[in-house]
């Protein structure tokens, strides 16, 4: 296997976490009678550059297809963040209705809109059918396509050159980093600016968030290593941001090589040495993650055992790619988690990918009225605790897996 950014030859293990479908593979009723496709789920760490990424065996039309049934809008959290973003960047960069905005991997147009509401012209990138219809629904603008280098061509020759380029949580889901970044140095205007916000590394390794590797996630991104790839494919980083989303991110300001004037800020540095001292360049930090996963994995299927045995019923909220990690990797099906409530329609009445558990609305929450109620997506734990508050009413429990077993 060689490195997807340096091409150097990998040898270092970081987990092996088995096989499993595609996680945003969801099951319709129909497609419980066929089999479905398995890729092995394992990540390596490149020495040369620092890149953890995953060893390919599926490609970004078999993940990202017309199906796509993840909707950025779903959470309200989420949305909070992507609103508290259009109104710093339009502050910290002064856009006005003559600026240009481009937002690759848009969705369902969850933050473009509130640029729009500010009267600034926008442009949203997003290759799923499904999503990119729902931003359309919006009144915005939205280019159908996979972005890389031709793309950013294709929208220089058609006057689509951006002051603010913008790309939420992609990062990690292109399998050509160096062609996706070229992309935006092609496409920024000579004083434009990118921000990318992704999951750290550092915060995965620290809190044990394996659970946030799946096959949509080729790379798993430090400052360090991406401060190099952004080097080599045309952009440099000015300033970057810990943020608390996903389970802790960065957010990572970036312009051009050639024409940038931004100075650079002091929390690049600091960061830069915040990752050297954690050990990120270093081999051996990487040796032990497998042992701190498969405890998670052991623990939470003791407590699912134990629960079948006592005649309880545990069902989970949130049909997220992470939670189809973990129950994947830990082998769990309907009898130990008899179903998934999740808010967006269309994952209800389908069934999770591999471990086939039903999807269902949240008023069946109410009506199954089940002692445990296992969080899935651990980043908006608070925020669902509070919209399922009424569980407590019969006596109801809530139940975190990860970074480890919790019983709220």
């Amino acid at each position: 296997m060689r490195c997807r950014h340096c091409h150097q030859i990998i040898e270092t293990s970081f987990i092996d976490l088995g096989s499993a479908p595609p996680s945003n593979a969801y099951l319709t009723q129909e497609k419980l009678r066929s089999p479905e496709k398995y890729f092995p789920l394992r990540v390596s760490v490149c020495t040369n550059c620092w890149l953890v990424q995953t060893e390919d065996f599926a490609n970004a039309e078999e993940l990202f297809d017309a199906d796509y049934a993840y909707f950025s809008s779903f959470s309200k959290t989420w949305l909070t963040h992507a609103q508290q973003y259009a109104a710093d960047m339009t502050q910290r960069f002064e856009l006005t209705g003559q600026s240009h905005v481009v937002e690759v991997a848009a969705n369902d147009g969850y933050l473009l809109q509130y640029f729009q509401q500010k009267g600034i012209p926008c442009l949203g990138i997003e290759p799923t059918t499904s999503t990119a219809a729902a931003a359309r629904a919006k009144g915005l603008k939205v280019v159908e396509n996979f972005f890389g280098t031709q793309l950013a061509y294709d929208l220089v020759n058609q006057g689509q050159q951006a002051d603010l380029m913008v790309a939420n949580n992609v990062l990690a889901h292109v399998p050509d980093i160096n062609d996706f970044i070229s992309g935006f140095a092609i496409l920024l205007k000579p004083e434009g600016v990118v921000t990318f916000e992704f999951p750290h590394l550092l915060q995965l390794i620290e809190n044990n968030q394996f659970d946030t590797i799946y096959h949509e996630h080729f790379s798993y991104l430090s400052l360090t290593s991406i401060k190099q790839i952004f080097t080599v494919n045309g952009l440099s980083i000015f300033d970057v941001e810990e943020l608390s989303t996903h389970g802790g991110s960065l957010r990572v300001y970036a312009q051009r090589q050639d024409t940038g004037s931004k100075p650079l800020a002091d929390n690049v540095h600091q960061l830069l040495g915040q990752e050297v001292r954690f050990g990120l360049l270093e081999e051996k930090l990487y040796g032990n993650f497998q042992k701190r996963a498969n405890q998670v994995k052991d623990d939470f299927l003791s407590f699912l055992l134990e629960a079948k045995r006592q005649d309880k019923v545990v069902g989970a909220y949130g049909a997220a790619a992470k939670g189809n990690t973990l129950l994947n990797y830990a082998g769990i099906r309907p009898d130990l988690i008899a179903f998934v409530a999740d808010r967006n329609p269309a994952k209800q009445g389908k069934y999770l990918p591999g471990s086939r558990i039903p999807i269902v609305d949240e008023s069946y929450v109410k009506a199954a009225r089940p002692d445990y109620v296992v969080v899935l997506p651990w980043n908006i734990k608070a925020e669902v605790i509070t919209q399922l508050a009424y569980i407590r009413n019969w006596g109801g429990r809530f139940v975190s897996a990860v970074p480890q077993m919790e019983i709220v």
